[in-house]
């Protein structure tokens, strides 16, 4: 919705420096251009379309100054957390994860998926930062129910660096509002497919649960 709005109003303000123009000109607006809004609307809609959701993503495309790094996929990896559990003054093992990314030229949204929860992004974006691609979101964790006595809701940031064109691997940090951080590394990617929970991530590279 959002999108149409704003292609209609890019192409309405075509139209009105088209009409302005032709009647500081000829001495009176030439009206004719007004015919073709709907057409107008319609074609760079068509166009924009393909440009958000296929053209940005080919492998020729990917290397134009300025188009976001394609990370589109359900990528496995492996979580450590630099978190110290006070009764044994050990980390937590590293555990198996899956970092879920839908992305269109224009917006981007990833997914976290644990053993023990999912972690969904608010804000989230794939920029150059010095001829580097950067992944950096806002997220909301929440935990299984089965967990939630020693794992409450928290919000959290996660940056990644994105290596490769097209990306091979995925290497970040994360913190949290519950003063824990850690690392995140992945490196095998499932391009085609965008699981949607833990289970489904995991058969996706011949793993059980």
């Amino acid at each position: 919705m959002k999108r149409t709005i704003i292609i209609r109003v890019v192409v309405a303000v075509v139209v009105v420096v088209f009409v302005i123009g032709t009647w500081a000109q000829d001495g009176r607006p030439d009206l004719a251009a007004l015919k073709f809004f709907s057409v107008a609307v319609l074609a760079s809609t068509l166009v924009f379309n393909l440009w958000d959701f296929w053209l940005w993503r080919l492998p020729l495309i990917q290397r134009v100054p300025g188009v976001p790094r394609s990370i589109r996929g359900t990528w496995k990896g492996t979580l450590t957390s630099l978190w110290v559990d006070p009764a044994t003054g050990n980390n937590p093992p590293p555990k198996t994860v899956y970092l879920v990314a839908q992305q269109t030229a224009s917006l981007v949204t990833v997914k976290l998926l644990t053993d023990e929860s999912k972690s969904t992004s608010a804000l989230a974006s794939v920029s150059e930062v010095d001829g580097s691609f950067l992944l950096t979101y806002l997220y909301l964790n929440r935990p299984d129910m089965r967990v939630e006595h020693r794992s409450r809701i928290h919000h959290g940031s996660t940056v990644f660096d994105v290596s490769g064109n097209p990306a091979r691997r995925l290497k970040g940090r994360y913190w949290t509002d519950r003063d824990s951080k850690g690392e995140l590394d992945f490196e095998e990617r499932d391009k085609k497919n965008l699981a949607d929970d833990f289970a489904e991530a995991a058969g996706l590279f011949g793993e059980t649960t």
